[in-house]
């Protein structure tokens, strides 16, 4: 294909599977239950962070979180003292465990206390239209709290060369536009325009075989060269492509 009908074909599919119906099989079901904004962060934000391995499982293990805090995110975060820690007990999603979840409580709690929330903080360090450093910088000030050095694997820091797919994904749920009944739209300071694709195994494999990637390894520098192709072909909204990549991958076997 050239890049025109390259183009066209990642439009078609982008089209096709950004659909209410991806909503009961992925993990962004979990937020879609609440109305409140801080609700929806909270909840979008914890479920990205334990989305790795099967989608089942993570869902699974996003509903016992979602009991542990009530179906209440924010109040839980916003009303949790050390009285509480003894609700986390036995949670674990793979390496991600009770004490981690008692850790990012606390984080979450400081961020909304001291820096304004969630989006405050993200749309405060956009940088050279990209939010990869406001990702760093958002691990710096989620980590401001007294915490165990174990904790800090969970979030990922696009300076030491990660991919950071699972923040990036929380990032596309919050930012793009909710018209197609998908991601929410709730973080109006911050342009589509500026984030990056959840670089997956599907979608890295998938971007490869269509000539979007040539480095091997998926990591930041691998990020970049995909942000820079789907930019070329919607510098607006680059990352409805995940849909596309992502469905290729998964759903078709491309």
């Amino acid at each position: 294909m050239n890049k025109k009908e390259l183009k066209e074909f990642l439009d078609e599919k982008a089209f096709l599977y950004e659909k209410p119906n991806f909503i009961p099989l992925d993990p962004i079901q979990i937020p879609h239950r609440f109305n409140l904004k801080e609700d929806i962060e909270i909840a979008g934000f914890l479920t990205a962070t334990i989305s790795w391995g099967n989608r089942k499982s993570i869902i699974n293990s996003a509903n016992r979180m979602m009991d542990i805090l009530g179906q209440s995110p924010y109040d839980f975060v916003m009303s949790y003292t050390a009285e509480d820690n003894n609700k986390f007990s036995g949670f674990v999603h793979r390496t991600f465990n009770e004490l981690d979840l008692e850790t990012f409580i606390l984080a979450l709690q400081h961020i909304y206390t001291h820096h304004k929330g969630l989006e405050a903080v993200f749309s405060g360090n956009i940088t050279a239209n990209s939010l990869q450093p406001a990702i760093s910088e958002f691990k710096q000030l989620f980590f401001e709290i007294p915490h165990r050095a174990r904790t800090q694997k969970h979030l990922s820091d696009p300076l030491k060369k990660s991919a950071a797919k699972r923040i990036n994904m929380f990032l596309r749920w919050m930012v793009r536009d909710s018209n197609a009944g998908v991601d929410f739209g709730i973080w109006k300071s911050v342009p589509a325009s500026v984030l990056s694709c959840p670089l997956d195994v599907h979608t890295s494999n998938v971007a490869r075989k269509l000539g979007l990637l040539s480095r091997k390894q998926n990591d930041s520098k691998t990020l970049l060269e995909l942000d820079a192709a789907l930019r070329k072909m919607d510098a607006v909204d680059p990352v409805k492509y995940d849909f596309a990549l992502f469905g290729l991958g998964a759903i078709e076997q491309f």
